[in-house]
């Protein structure tokens, strides 16, 4: 089966090839035969009801400083591919939610991964809420009242954006510390929505685990330690990527979502787990796969490839 596949994404020279996921996807797709189209989200545009995009044909090889090679653009209708993967990095902003509704007109019948709907309703940190039992004790709200109880039940807490990505705005606030008040004003001059308030989990000390799950079932995780002296694991941020197998805990919250990520078409999901928590649940654009390919020696990309494959076949019939 060889796909026409376009990929909404950022720019390729800012890309890291030896962690970056999505060129791992498009190096997979090329070895399968698939041709690729590379365009920016703002190089999409909706016009009598035909969703267009100024793309360029790409290549790409695993060779650091000369890893892609795209041809001159052309604006095409993206109805006439096969395959869309929607692989923009966050925020989840007025600009990514609005990608998503260009993207509704044209799937399924051209397939977008991730389903588009699907991912403006699932916004990382709130698609969480919607399972029993698998979060730590958690408050979102713009009431200030409401995060000084908070804190004063649980006093060791953790205060981020909603809609922050990537660790960015995530402050640990310890017993005795003097500065939430301060925090809460910053936040409030900086964000409309409401704030995520969580019971700190220690044992972050130990890892936030990345665990990717393909058509809702669990292929793969690793472990991101946090340095020294810092509440977050992001690997961008410092964190140490190690090797990790899943406990009896992360395959019951695995059993507990994967259903309901596959229903909603979320093929490419990326799922974090604190101790016995799950903190978020990431659809955007997932990343954590080449860490696990060489840790385990699999190939997550091409069990992502083999189920979009599968999709596709049946929204072709």
């Amino acid at each position: 089966m060889s796909l026409a596949v376009a990929i909404q994404m950022d720019p390729m020279e800012s890309i890291d090839i030896d962690a970056d996921s999505t060129f791992a996807l498009a190096l997979e797709a090329q070895k399968r035969g698939h041709r690729l189209m590379h365009y920016l989200p703002r190089d999409m545009s909706l016009r009598d009801g035909r969703v267009l995009a100024r793309v360029r044909p790409m290549s790409v090889r695993r060779a650091r400083g000369d890893h892609f090679t795209l041809g001159e653009p052309t604006v095409i209708d993206l109805s006439s591919m096969d395959v869309v993967l929607m692989r923009q990095d966050p925020p989840f902003d007025m600009a990514y939610i609005t990608a998503t509704h260009l993207l509704d007109h044209i799937h399924p019948k051209t397939l977008v991964v991730n389903d588009p709907t699907e991912v403006r309703n699932a916004p990382e940190k709130l698609m969480v809420t919607h399972f029993q039992g698998v979060m730590p004790p958690t408050l979102i709200t713009s009431d200030r009242e409401q995060i000084l109880d908070f804190r004063s039940e649980y006093k060791d807490i953790i205060v981020k954006p909603l809609f922050g990505n990537g660790g960015a705005g995530v402050f640990h606030i310890m017993p005795g510390d003097e500065n939430l008040n301060s925090l809460l004003e910053m936040f409030t001059q900086l964000y409309r929505e409401p704030v995520m308030v969580q019971r700190y989990l220690p044992e972050v000390r130990q890892g936030d685990k990345r665990i990717i799950l393909v058509d809702g079932e669990a292929v793969g995780a690793v472990n991101r330690v946090p340095a020294a002296g810092e509440a977050r694991s992001n690997l961008h941020v410092g964190g140490s990527a190690v090797k990790s197998e899943l406990t009896a805990r992360e395959r019951e919250i695995c059993a507990a979502i994967g259903p309901s990520l596959k229903a909603k078409g979320l093929v490419f999901v990326g799922i974090d787990v604190i101790g016995d928590y799950l903190t978020e649940i990431n659809v955007t654009s997932p990343t954590g796969i080449q860490q696990i390919d060489r840790f385990d020696g699999v190939c997550i990309e091409g069990l992502i490839w083999d189920a979009i494959e599968t999709r596709r076949a049946a929204t072709a019939k």
